[in-house]
């Protein structure tokens, strides 16, 4: 595992430019771990994506395809593969799982559906970038732009961490970036169909519970 504390040395500071921030961290985690970077999108919109192309063309995109995301969402990430030239690969879970075990064990429906395949979508990475934002949460408000992930063994890299959705709203519009067919239909947070509701945030997401992340994130 590489020390975040020799890494920080060299992690590019946030200057408060958000978008110039974003892309030089991924620039930086691409250099500084040449062939063990691992970028993670939900594709729930095109941000962190599209960033991440245009930081560094033509690098991998893992979408983790819990068996259970909207169609919407699968098409989504088809239609912007097919217009940005995305280098996307899908990781699913293993087979013969539970199917209906969302209804009465979320925890244990995220455990197999997300966190061990990122278990795998991990294995030889040493950094892992994410979508992560400050302003997604409560939860995510002190989400650093570069730390060790000590659960994971990586590096973890959150160019996104200090954009507003301001700032989210004025990147698609300068990149005339497609919105998620959803967000018309109220949802401005997309995770899987059976534990997702329309809401103005993340309280949409497990919205009848106290849940507030599947564990991908900890």
């Amino acid at each position: 595992m590489v020390a975040v504390t020799t890494s920080l040395q060299t992690v590019p500071p946030e200057s408060g430019r958000p978008f110039d921030d974003a892309r030089a961290a991924i620039c930086w985690a691409n250099e500084r771990f040449a062939g063990g970077v691992c970028v993670t999108a939900s594709f729930g919109d095109a941000t962190v994506a599209h960033v991440a192309h245009s930081a560094v063309p033509g690098i991998q995109i893992t979408l983790l395809d819990t068996g259970y995301l909207f169609a919407e969402t699968e098409w989504f990430a088809d239609h912007l593969t097919d217009r940005f030239g995305l280098n996307v690969r899908v990781v699913r879970p293993v087979p013969d799982l539970e199917r209906d075990i969302w209804a009465t064990d979320t925890d244990a429906c995220c455990a197999a559906r997300k966190v061990e395949p990122l278990q795998r979508a991990l294995r030889g990475a040493t950094a892992w970038v994410t979508g992560l934002r400050r302003a997604d949460s409560p939860s995510r408000r002190t989400t650093p732009l570069v730390h060790n992930d000590l659960m994971r063994s990586v590096v973890k890299v959150n160019p996104l961490a200090g954009w507003t959705d301001t700032d989210v709203a004025e990147y698609a519009a300068e990149h005339d970036l497609p919105e998620h067919p959803l967000t018309d239909r109220g949802y401005s947070s997309i995770g899987c169909w059976p534990c997702t509701k329309p809401a103005s945030d993340r309280s949409g997401r497990w919205a009848d519970s106290s849940k507030t992340e599947c564990g991908l994130h900890l």
